[in-house]
């Protein structure tokens, strides 16, 4: 196998320190069919059976494993130099699929629980000066019903709207160094109204210390404040001297430095206000109608991974090209360098969990669930194209309420900025935004259904909005999912038109309808890309286009209603 790193770019472009360790590339790596690991001793092994390419999952093509049945558990291992300073060492796994447990020269580092967020560990005190070996066990139960698992499939081959599963490491592993007194985390919350952040940041080490907000637009200084920690919290405000704002396709971006003793983070921010008035979102005081399309982020080689930073960027800019400003990143947490440039790009996105495949009726749910979201939005928290939270889509009649409730809850303390929808399409509980999915592939019956709204009232047949009124709907979250076929095994939504002509005509009178509706103020079109077998993509799951972008945008960029 090649010894190159894939993916070498620096993965946390909102917390960026100089003294970045990549560590992608060649690992040493074991199916662990029975489980029986530990027993045989792998965390003290010399070596392991095989080898991957990390950070790509076994089941993908990139991985160089390509093995596609189900997988209990893996193991990884490789050897690290390491000369050991007055410096802490920060190891960084930014996902593995499910439950991660690290060991650095056989010890424990403790297990983390949750396939799509950070395993962050000090490692200093494990580490020898010289030769290190960093080995990594992935457990992965996706059929147990006590964990979350998006669109991977829970039969051997891939069926309808679920694919190839993923497995242990998939995204980016990497080492810092940092001083003793260090930053952890930070929340920036802009007030473009006022012209100022508000800042609470997280330290280790740091209690009485001077901490230092200084940020500049486009080279030129903009601002400047400090505060000092208490304990590990420091919170102060910044006022901005200038104003330049983060609008959608309009992206004014500042630059920031945070400061605590010899710790120095890079970052940046964007300044922008939301609000969401029960029917209509509004940034920075003027309506924006949500263009959305589900993205599914699945990739034809790598699975849930990019194969390249570039292609990351490269899925916004298609999506761009046929009309929408945003998405719904659907049944699965997108890594932080899609959000960045999301960010870059000016593209507005809902921040959303892939919690099919968890029982949401059980006591399990809770555990399988709150403590991995908590860490989601504390993570990508200070994105500005992040315009809401949905943490749970399509979920089940004998959902367990009081789960739902508490994500509400939950989710709007830690966050009161963002728009929150708590069970996107069907079952709503307690909601913000009231939605649904609706895969009519009737131009004249899905307008008569959704003409009540116009006039406050309910749309036709929708009772399945749980204890919401469906008079406050106004986002149709999922629509289309119109089939063009490419190859002779497809699935798509309804019946997949004959010709080119006819595939646009529906496109065209479905999204009319929704532009048109002065009840509605979002769309979601189904979908992007092909993914595997489910051919309803705008794009071919190769990302070429099905039918010229132009055309498209036309259809789906044009003036809404309530833009009037």
């Amino acid at each position: 196998m090649e010894n190159r790193i894939p993916r070498a770019e620096y993965p946390r472009p909102q917390m960026v320190r100089d003294s970045y360790i990549p560590l992608n590339g060649k690992w040493m790596f074991e199916i662990d069919h029975g489980m029986s690991g530990r027993a045989r001793g792998l965390a003290n092994a010399e070596t392991l059976s095989g080898e991957i390419n990390v950070p790509f999952c076994p089941e993908s093509k990139l991985s160089g494993v390509e093995y596609k049945d189900f997988m209990r558990c893996v193991w990884y291992k490789r050897a690290v130099e390491i000369a050991k300073g007055d410096k802490r060492v920060i190891l960084h796994i930014d996902a593995c699929d499910y439950a991660c447990e690290v060991f650095v020269n056989g010890v424990s580092c403790g297990i983390h629980y949750g396939g799509s967020t950070p395993v962050i560990n000090d490692i200093t005190d494990k580490l020898n000066d010289g030769k290190n070996i960093i080995t990594v066990c992935a457990e992965d139960d996706l059929l147990s019903g006590r964990q979350p698992g998006g669109k991977q499939s829970v039969q051997y081959h891939s069926f309808g709207c679920s694919y190839t599963r993923t497995t242990g490491i998939w995204q980016s592993v990497w080492m810092e160094e940092v001083p003793a007194s260090h930053i952890t985390s930070f929340k920036m919350t802009p007030n473009a109204a006022q012209g100022e952040v508000m800042f609470e940041i997280i330290c280790e080490n740091a209690n009485g210390m001077k901490i230092t907000a200084a940020s500049s637009f486009e080279g030129k200084a903009t601002g400047c404040a400090e505060g000092v920690v208490i304990g590990k919290t420091a919170r102060f405000v910044m006022k901005l001297d200038e104003k330049h704002l983060w609008n959608v396709g309009d992206p004014q971006l500042y630059d920031l430095t945070l400061t605590v003793g010899d710790d120095v983070v890079k970052s940046y921010f964007g300044l922008r206000d939301l609000v969401y008035d029960g029917k209509k979102l509004l940034i920075n005081g003027k309506v924006v109608y949500q263009r959305l399309v589900l993205d599914q982020g699945f990739y034809p080689d790598g699975v849930w991974t990019a194969p390249t930073d570039a292609e990351l960027e490269a899925d916004i800019k298609r999506s761009m090209a046929m009309g929408f400003n945003g998405a719904r990143l659907h049944q699965k947490v997108f890594e932080p360098r899609f959000l960045y440039h999301c960010d870059k790009l000016g593209y507005i996105v809902w921040g959303e969990h892939g919690n099919w495949g968890l029982d949401l009726s059980k006591p399990t749910c809770w555990a399988g669930f709150i403590p991995e979201w908590l860490e989601i939005i504390g993570r990508d928290y200070n994105h500005p194209a992040i315009i809401g939270w949905c943490p749970l889509n399509e979920t089940q009649r004998d959902q367990d309420k009081r789960f739902v409730t508490a994500l509400y809850d939950m989710t709007k303390a830690f966050d009161p900025s963002r728009m929150f929808i708590d069970c996107s399409g069907w079952h709503h509980v307690k909601t913000e935004v009231v939605d649904a999915h609706d895969y009519n592939q009737d131009p004249v019956s899905y307008r008569e259904n959704y003409k009540p709204l116009m006039e406050g009232g309910a749309p036709l047949g929708k009772d399945y909005v749980g204890t919401v009124q469906s008079d406050a709907l106004s986002f149709i979250s999922e629509y289309g999912g119109i089939g063009w076929s490419v190859g002779e095994k497809a699935w798509s939504y309804g019946n997949a038109p004959k010709t080119e002509e006819e595939f646009l005509a529906r496109l065209k009178g479905l999204t009319d309808v929704l532009l048109d509706n002065t009840g509605l103020s979002a769309y979601c079109y189904t979908q992007l890309t092909d993914v595997e077998q489910e051919q309803n993509g705008l794009y071919t799951y190769d990302r070429q286009p099905k039918f010229p972008p132009e055309v498209i945008h036309e259809i789906l960029a044009r003036k809404a209603a309530i833009e009037e």
